[in-house]
């Protein structure tokens, strides 16, 4: 059997595989991504993106490419009938109001963006393959084995064809259900599963009703419980409360209810269904595999983008340090850091969902009821705890806005000579340990 040498292989090519294999090529490592899908699922999913994402994908030449969003843009959601009736009540912001002083600081050259999922994935596929990443779409993983050396990945390509991709890490951005994880026999705690959802994406000339600013609407009638919302292109997700399977008249009725405007042409793209849960993995490693993004936490879609900016992060944070240990910079021992790091920011960012308004229905009694953080730091001031970090005692805060942790942030750097290099080209790199920004 054929075996194809490389540094790292990535199995899936979502926004988070794509965005590892970016990261990756980006600092010169050779990476092979594998995707079993052509291409980006034709039903979207995140499509709000933080102004910490965006410095990533800006440092590695994305800063023009993707639109960024107005000044002050704040998402905002209401209770409704309908799009076009009775608007019950606008409900609380997501994160606690900024006070005045806060809101004069400008903490990033980045505002984030409001871009559909399938419309982001290809433009980060494109850019690792113009650095050097060997992106394999329609290549599907039937197994693979790791030992002391490195990680083999036997794979069928689109014609067929089986081969291997012997690579020295691996990194699984497979999915919730990622039968990597499943092979490594790595399980998952939180909330757990909350409810099976059910939802259609469809097109309709519906934007003079996003003109007060609110682009999410909960609709409440006595027949139809639904989230409503746009991903800015023309398109509308709506989601069930039910699970209930509905014909094309189902779906359209549904749509004319929620909207309040039977008279528009709607034109139905997909349907989906699936797990609204939250869970995160008791490990974000095993041997050489790395978990990423929701292989290694899944959350509810929320006002915070906590899914998929929280998998970006994942991305960025392991290829540096995979590049780092990879060229000799670094010790093998800095990859201890990717676990001791991350997976606190997923618990923090999955506590954080429930002590909100949105999901407070869905709390247990046995979930923390710590503070709530506002969207300043939790993007950019969350804090690292590692064997590679000093200062970062168990007194101080897990997040803080950036300008709260002044006094602090002298204190807090890599030690052990585990990232002089690595860190150099990485925006914001004084504060990246107690920011969570490396």
């Amino acid at each position: 059997m054929e075996t194809i040498e490389t540094s790292v292989v990535v199995v899936g090519g979502g926004l988070v595989g794509s965005s590892s294999a970016l990261f990756l090529a980006w600092r010169g490592v050779p990476t092979v991504l594998i995707e079993r899908y052509p291409g980006s699922s034709p039903h979207p999913r995140a499509v709000g993106y933080r102004s910490r994402t965006l410095e990533l994908y800006r440092a590695v030449g994305l800063g023009s490419v993707i639109p960024q969003t107005p000044p002050n843009m704040v998402l905002r959601r209401a209770r409704v009938e309908s799009l076009a009736g009775k608007w019950i009540q606008e409900e609380a912001p997501w994160s606690p109001p900024e006070k005045d002083e806060a809101k004069a600081i400008e903490h990033s050259p980045c505002l984030g963006a409001a871009i559909a999922q399938d419309r982001l994935e290809p433009i980060l596929r494109d850019k690792a393959i113009e650095l050097g990443a060997d992106v394999r779409l329609q290549t599907e993983m039937t197994a693979f084995e790791q030992d002391a050396e490195g990680v083999t990945v036997h794979v069928r390509g689109p014609d067929g064809r089986e081969y291997a991709v012997r690579a020295a890490y691996l990194i699984a951005a497979d999915g919730h259900r990622s039968p990597i994880r499943e092979a490594l026999g790595i399980g998952r705690t939180g909330r757990g599963f909350m409810r099976t959802a059910r939802s259609v994406l469809f097109r309709a000339p519906l934007d003079e009703y996003l003109r007060s600013g609110v682009s999410q609407f909960n609709i409440e009638q006595p027949d139809l419980s639904a989230f409503l919302t746009t991903y800015r292109d023309g398109r509308w997700v709506l989601i069930f409360s039910d699970d209930r399977e509905r014909d094309d008249a189902g779906l359209r009725d549904a749509i004319a209810k929620a909207t309040g405007r039977p008279d528009l042409p709607i034109e139905i793209l997909t349907t989906g269904r699936w797990e609204l849960s939250a869970l995160i993995a008791d490990s974000f490693r095993s041997g050489r595999v790395f978990l990423a993004g929701d292989a290694a936490h899944t959350l509810p879609p929320n006002r915070g983008g906590y899914g998929a900016n929280t998998g970006i992060e994942d991305a960025h944070n392991l290829a540096w340090k995979l590049s780092s240990v990879l060229s000799g910079v670094s010790t093998p021992a800095l990859l201890d850091t990717y676990d001791a790091e991350r997976r606190p920011i997923a618990w923090l960012r999955h506590d954080q969902i429930f002590a909100r308004s949105d999901f407070k229905a869905f709390a247990t009694t046995e979930a923390p009821h710590g503070p709530v953080f506002d969207d300043a730091a939790m993007e950019l001031g969350q804090l690292y705890r590692s064997h590679a970090v000093i200062g970062a005692g168990a007194e101080l805060a897990p997040a803080r806005r950036p300008e709260q942790w002044a006094g602090h942030l002298a204190r807090a750097h890599r030690t052990r000579g585990f990232c002089a290099a690595a860190t150099k080209r990485c925006p914001r790199s004084i504060s990246t340990s107690m920011a969570g920004s490396s």
